[in-house]
């Protein structure tokens, strides 16, 4: 059956514009909650103004660095660089106008979603607060449709932003050209989106993540471990900068990150789609975002089905929204496979590319469980580490060390078999060229569930920030026990939705790289390039590649140690020149802390993500000078990637370990609260918060990065 190209950017644009009004409810809905008694208005007021100021002086900051890399763009296609015949525009000019309005468009969508994700969490925490005084599933809902807000804003913009991109460029067709053949050359035209977008994402996720771990790591050494007082104690001064951190780093950081993965995922496979166009016609290039649209209609469907029990797990409705997500993800690949994937010279071709589809939502089913089985307490892994503990912080810290290698192997296990699989199902298909098609549409049944992926991950930060206003306004036992259910809820799905991210990029990795060489053999008329990796100059690219990887973690963690080390010595001046805080009869100075991660933080940031943004652009040009340049970046891209799979899945799996054994102590195990075996594990969660939310997430956007500035940047490595 022939689909016609309007048809299907009008579900795109329908279904993106549908998620975004009923977002709009659902903040509405969230917002009319009650805000609780004046001390709990009074903290969550300084939650919120705090993380306000902080992102309003990151994005400023991020704003001048994308201005700057436009500029470059701007300069690169349009002087530098001389037109050639394969381009998909004939003037240098044009094409370089294309490529930096797209980058600077995807650079504000990108801004804009992570914004979103901060908005509605510091103003989500309080309601949460104030409905755990009435009931566990009035508190549970809040959140989730809190997160909801953020998780389908971020997936409807991102998909608004490529398909409204595409639709505006269609009708810009150069004398000439005939319509489909214009077509097939936007895709090439929009890369400059998906690069705007993971640009700005690890800027936001970095500086978040160490914002938000350098106030945690200060705020748990000196009150926790040197003064004794508890997690959110309000004598604390850096617990304010700790609940704010939450909020940049897991709300706007993950926004911005899951909208840059949508987004450069979706582009990469369209281009992949270009390959198969005399089989599948538009429809191939448009599938990934008619995909994603009817995704976001069941991530609705399955987010407004959650509720619980009073004496319910709240992770087991959590649990049944997303396999509700999940189901209804399924039926929507079964019928958009039928419709828009089955050309008459292959009739069977469908039904090869929905099990693809299905091999992508089952590989996002076995992440979750894997991270569960690395980060739970209820499995050996964390278990180990508790148990390890008793004999002191040396111990806790190597059986971390090892949890967190050990659970690289499972991941790679399961993205071997899902790119196999589905690569040899689309080969098997009887469309020509079809395998790699078939790793994309493996990738678009991943990204199936990811508005609910994002609302369950922004749930975690709500849920804390709701459980330290209640501690911090001193509310009753039995409504801290409510928060407390629901942050150790949260503290899993944000390991969980890690998990699925590092899934996400891994099974994407193949499809940008895949991408990346069709657009180079594109650009080079149709001549393949050749990844020799035994042509010592290519080696070299591919080394270099995986050591980017370590040197960004390296000043990732540094950054934290610097930011914190000032946040400790602050409280300590405090506790010490003020001793009327630790008696009560004195409040602390909470915004000198803030003050003083949000000015480390955004200084840090900037070196790493400097770091990324030009050493593959130094590659490609160095090596091109060896004639290698094209194959020397394909190298860099392919080890980078693989390095930064595995370094992603160690961090981000150790450190989620090493903080649910300090929680399992702090049940009553070995000694509970206060034991030797509990302050060896603070010490083991202290090293693996740096972990977990700073170096591990932006290790995601930077396995992306590399595939989105090489794909906007191939041309000039030919």
């Amino acid at each position: 059956m022939t689909v016609s190209q309007s048809s299907l950017l009008w579900i795109v644009l329908g279904c993106s514009a549908f998620a975004l009004l009923f977002a709009i409810w659902l903040s509405r809905w969230v917002l009319s909650r009650g805000r609780g008694n004046a001390d709990m208005q009074k903290i969550s007021d300084a939650i919120q103004q705090g993380a306000e100021a902080y992102l309003a002086r990151q994005y400023k900051t991020i704003a001048a660095l994308a201005l700057v890399v436009a500029i470059v763009l701007a300069l690169g296609y349009g002087v530098l660089r001389t037109s050639i015949p394969t381009d998909p525009v004939s003037s240098s000019t044009l094409l370089a106008i294309y490529i930096t309005l797209s980058f600077l468009l995807g650079a504000l969508s990108s801004g804009i979603a992570g914004y979103m994700g901060m908005w509605i969490s510091i103003r989500a925490n309080i309601r949460v607060a104030a409905a755990a005084t009435t009931s566990l599933n009035g508190a549970l809902q809040t959140a989730l449709r809190s997160g909801a807000v953020s998780g389908l804003f971020t997936v409807a913009m991102s998909l608004a932003g490529v398909g409204g991109l595409f639709a505006v460029i269609n009708n810009f067709v150069p004398p000439g050209l005939a319509p489909d053949v214009w077509a097939q050359r936007i895709p090439y035209l929009i890369v400059g989106y998906g690069f705007g977008a993971s640009f700005v994402a690890l800027f936001a996720q970095l500086g978040g993540g160490i914002y938000t771990k350098a106030a945690d790591v200060g705020a748990d050494l000196v009150g926790k471990v040197e003064a004794g007082i508890p997690e959110d104690d309000p004598r604390n001064p850096a617990v304010i900068a700790d609940l704010v951190g939450d909020n940049v780093g897991d709300c706007a950081g993950r926004g911005a990150d899951l909208f840059e993965s949508i987004a450069a995922e979706n582009i990469g496979a369209m281009i992949l789609g270009v390959i198969l166009f005399s089989q599948f016609g538009i429809a191939g290039i448009l599938f990934p975002l008619v995909i994603g649209g009817l995704g976001l209609l069941c991530s609705i469907i399955g987010v407004m089905s959650v509720r619980t029990r009073e004496d319910a797990d709240p992770m087991q409705a959590l649990n049944r929204g997303y396999y509700v997500t999940a189901a209804l993800v399924t039926i929507v690949f079964f019928f958009a496979t039928r419709w828009l994937l089955n050309p008459i010279s292959a009739p069977d071709a469908w039904w090869h590319f929905f099990i693809c589809g299905m091999i992508g939502i089952a590989t996002s089913i076995a992440f979750v469980f894997i991270t569960q089985y690395y980060t739970e307490y209820r499995y050996r892994p964390v278990l180990g580490i508790a148990e390890a503990s008793q004999t002191g912080p040396a111990t806790n810290i190597i059986a971390g060390l090892a949890v967190g290698m050990e659970s690289t192997v499972l991941p790679v296990i399961t993205i071997a078999i899902a790119i196999i699989a589905s690569y040899h199902l689309g080969e098997a298909s009887g469309v020509a060229q079809a395998g790699l098609f078939g790793t994309a549409v493996a990738t678009m049944g991943m990204l199936g569930t990811a508005g609910y992926i994002l609302a369950m991950d922004v749930f975690g930060p709500i849920t804390d920030n709701a459980g330290g206003i209640v501690e911090m306004s001193k509310q009753p036992e039995e409504i801290r026990n409510i928060t407390d259910r629901l942050d150790s809820v949260g503290n899993t799905t944000k390991a969980l939705t890690k998990g699925y991210a590092i899934g996400s990029a891994a099974l994407a990795a193949f499809l940008l790289f895949s991408a990346y060489l069709d657009e180079v053999r594109n650009y080079r008329g149709g001549v393949p390039i050749k990844v020799d990796l035994a042509r010592p100059e290519v080696f070299v690219a591919g080394l270099l590649g995986a050591m980017l990887v370590f040197w960004f973690s390296s000043l990732a963690l540094t950054a934290v140690r610097k930011a914190a080390s000032s946040v400790i010595t602050e409280v300590r001046r405090q506790f010490r020149e003020r001793p009327g805080i630790m008696l009560g009869t004195e409040s602390p100075d909470y915004g000198t802390a803030v003050d003083i991660v949000t000015v480390g933080a955004l200084k840090a940031m900037i070196a790493p993500g400097a770091l990324v943004v030009l050493f593959p652009i130094a590659v490609g040009l160095v090596f091109k000078q060896f004639g290698v340049g094209a194959e020397a970046v394909a190298a860099f891209l392919m080890i980078g990637t693989i390095a930064g799979i595995l370094m992603a899945g160690f961090l981000n799996n150790g450190g989620g370990a090493w903080d649910n054994a300090k929680k399992y102590i702090e049940t009553g195990a070995y000694g509970g609260k206060r034991s030797d075996a509990h302050k060896a594990a603070v010490v083991g969660d202290t090293v693996g918060d740096p972990f977990k939310d700073t170096a591990g997430p932006s290790l995601h956007v930077l396995i992306k990065l590399l595939s989105t500035i090489t794909l906007v940047l191939a041309p000039l490595f030919i």
